[in-house]
């Protein structure tokens, strides 16, 4: 089992999920514009309780800043409650929150775990 969070593009989940011994399948139908695997939920829910982070307030915040080898980086991190002018997904009462800017990024992702 792979111990980290991956950021894909629809294609890329697609051959992830050819490749891997448990298929890949996303907790929305894309809808959203960001699909979050099962697998994933679970991991973030069990991250949210042991940092002390309330699902009705709180959730995972999702961001791709300037910097790294090919000038963006992504940031994953928990956040007590979203922002002003955040996209809030909420995914089996899992919220994510995305800040506009990297929205235009992270559009069409699947995060996985």
């Amino acid at each position: 089992m792979q111990d980290f969070v991956s950021i894909q593009t629809p294609e890329q989940a697609a051959q992830a999920a050819a490749q891997a011994s448990v298929p890949v399948q996303p907790a929305s139908k894309g809808a959203k514009g960001i699909d979050v695997t099962p697998r994933a939920l679970a991991h973030i829910r069990s991250g949210m309780a042991k940092e002390g982070i309330s699902p009705e307030e709180g959730g995972l915040r999702l961001g791709v800043l300037g910097g790294g080898c090919s000038g963006l980086s992504y940031s994953i991190k928990f956040d007590t409650r979203p922002r002003e002018r955040d996209r809030v997904y909420d995914f089996e009462g899992v919220r994510l929150f995305v800040d506009p800017k990297s929205f235009v990024y992270l559009h069409g992702m699947t995060l996985d775990y």
